[in-house]
């Protein structure tokens, strides 16, 4: 019986462009029946669209699968998200409902913290306005701001803020760092002086989120935080969108309390097309695009298609569901 397999929220015709079918036939997958979908689905349209998957590949967490989707899914057995985890997933209701769910590996990168760094020079050197007026037939008409001897204040030193203190160091910047559980020893080994959050927020010119969203660190920064910044600072986040409090941070656009955001992530994505923040002044907006990079995409392809035929040999690999054992293997 040919295996239907789902690709979710494959923007970019990704699936096509590098191959996944070819990729599946060599992973010894010729039984297949492969569909990419481009666009992203509410829910009603997304069950219409995998009646009949047994294998779906999910995106990173462009498509929240919860207890309500799953139950509505009978035909689904194994359900394959690029990168070792995914938030969006409710990895027991899956257990519940028999769906194995495995992740994929990714090769060593640093590409979220290189989209972020884009994100800051954009808005230090304003290059999409002059870009804009460059287009238009003007000329120069913006001051940027220096990086030499500025602060960077890492929200998060992890391991996307490690690469982010490196990178600041060539640019001979001050680097401060705080989270809620950071290791003093661990900053100074990093070249880094660890601070308090109230400290960051006060003194940085430049404020980069890289902390994992959790129910602690939801609004983590919100009115107080944003009040506490200079007027001539400003934030970037390239982690998770409701780490920022939303109508808090469009407030401190539009009344000039932060020089201004670049975003890459948003409390709901795609961001609505009526959203204030796309009409927002002083920002810098991309689609979620720190992970995805040729490199990444590729290796995660070639995990994608040895997951599934891992899976139908009754031997799924990376495996992160509650309760292996309880899935229901094989190919439908």
């Amino acid at each position: 019986m040919t295996t239907r397999i789902v690709a979710l929220d494959d923007y970019q015709g990704l699936a096509a462009d590098l191959g996944l079918a070819r990729r599946l036939d060599d992973a010894g997958l010729a039984d297949t029946e492969l569909v990419a979908l481009r666009e992203h689905l509410g829910p009603d349209a997304l069950v219409t669209a995998l009646n009949g998957a047994a294998v779906v590949i999910a995106m990173r967490e462009r498509t929240r699968f919860d207890d309500a989707l799953l139950a509505r899914l009978p035909d689904l057995r194994l359900l394959v998200t690029t990168g070792r985890a995914n938030a969006a997933i409710d990895l027991a209701a899956a257990d519940e409902h028999g769906v194995t769910v495995c992740g994929t590996g990714g090769p060593p990168t640093a590409n979220t913290a290189e989209l972020t760094w884009g994100l800051i020079l954009s808005l230090l050197r304003h290059i999409p306005a002059e870009d804009a007026r460059v287009r238009a037939g003007g000329w120069q008409h913006t001051v940027g701001q220096d990086l030499l001897g500025a602060r960077l204040g890492l929200v998060g030193l992890g391991r996307i803020g490690h690469q982010m203190a490196r990178i600041a160091a060539a640019f001979e910047m001050d680097v401060v760092a705080w989270s809620q559980h950071l290791d003093p020893e661990v900053a100074t080994a990093a070249g880094v002086r660890a601070v308090t959050k109230e400290e960051l927020f006060a003194t940085a010119n430049v404020v980069s989120v890289h902390v994992v969203l959790s129910p602690r660190t939801r609004h983590l920064i919100g009115e107080p935080e944003l009040r506490a910044m200079q007027s001539s600072a400003i934030l970037v986040n390239t982690s998770r969108g409701p780490i920022v409090e939303p109508s808090a941070l469009r407030r401190a656009l539009a009344e000039g309390w932060i020089a201004g955001a670049g975003l890459d992530v948003y409390d709901v994505e795609p961001l609505p097309a009526d959203d204030p923040l796309r009409t927002a002044p002083r920002t810098v907006l991309t689609p979620h695009l720190g992970y995805v990079t040729e490199r990444t995409m590729d290796h995660w392809y070639d995990d994608v298609a040895d997951d599934i035929a891992a899976w139908s040999r009754g031997e799924p690999v990376r495996v992160i569901t509650g309760d292996p054992a309880r899935s229901r293997g094989g190919a439908a």
